[in-house]
């Protein structure tokens, strides 16, 4: 198969097939598997290009899972829109703010955001870009950081508000498991001109509760992930999720939290949407 259109964006998914793991290039309806035995960070790191073969799937049948599954970490943004600095009284960080999910926490396209009701009962939606890092990087400059980006996603960055408000601190209430889905593949670096311009929303059933655009970022791409790398290496396959928009749930009145048996999407302008059920047990 070749790319018949060469304005058709390459998108490089993960699926499972017999029990393992395969990569895929997606191409309007079709996935075509690539003659690659490995993991997507195999993939990134072998720096192989995507060669598609001829015998595709209907995407009906692809039982997707995270384009990443198992990162060395996943480094959120706290507060970074301006309109949601604004919707939450939050003042505008004069560095990013920083905080880690558990790379446990992550799930794919379709699959259940489930959580115990006995551990939370303000289950939210966050919107995210999520930025992944193609190259072993430290002490990069802002006009080296894009080259060490490898492509984008879309994130949620499900919340346990009630357990992140107590706490203080972030962690616990970002990394349940299940609380990081992504997906439903990665579009690289080079498909995608300008990450600041780009069209993000999240529905809660069919209800738009974010609608927002990247051009609310405080610290783009650029700063993020030379910030970053000032103080820890990042890796080939690290997850930087840069910030959610306004429109939460804990923020509106009154609070609105996903429930059980709920749909929730991310979109992202030139990159995909992201699906995911709800469960509570």
């Amino acid at each position: 198969m070749r790319r018949k259109d060469k304005n058709l964006v390459m998108k490089i998914a993960q699926y499972l097939e017999n029990n393992r793991s395969r990569l895929g290039i997606v191409q309007e309806d079709k996935l075509y598997p690539l003659d690659f035995k490995g993991d997507m960070i195999q993939f990134i790191k072998s720096g192989k290009p995507a060669e598609p073969a001829e015998n595709p799937l209907s995407l009906d049948s692809v039982k997707w899972q995270a384009p990443i599954a198992n990162p060395s970490k996943i480094i959120a943004i706290g507060l970074n829109y301006r309109d949601h600095a604004r919707e939450s009284k939050g003042k505008i960080p004069e560095i990013p703010l920083l905080f880690a999910k558990l790379p446990s926490s992550i799930i794919g396209h379709n699959e259940t955001i489930s959580w115990n009701r006995n551990t939370t009962k303000k289950v939210d939606f966050e919107a995210e870009l999520a930025i992944v890092i193609g190259k072993k990087t430290y002490e990069c400059t802002e006009s080296e950081a894009l080259d060490a980006v490898y492509g984008y996603t879309c994130a949620n960055d499900v919340s346990a508000r009630d357990l992140q408000f107590a706490d203080g601190q972030w962690v616990r209430g970002k990394s349940l498991d299940t609380f990081c889905p992504l997906g439903p593949w990665i579009v690289t670096r080079d498909e995608l001109s300008d990450p600041h311009s780009l069209k993000i929303q999240c529905r809660l059933n069919t209800q738009l509760m974010q609608d927002s655009n990247t051009d609310q970022l405080i610290f783009k791409v650029p700063e993020l992930v030379s910030f970053l790398s000032r103080h820890f290496t990042l890796m080939p396959g690290d997850i930087i999720l840069s910030g959610t928009p306004s429109g939460v749930g804990a923020f509106r009145q009154p609070s609105v939290y996903m429930k059980d048996g709920d749909t929730v999407s991310v979109e992202i302008e030139g990159i995909g949407k992201l699906v995911n059920r709800c469960s509570e047990r």
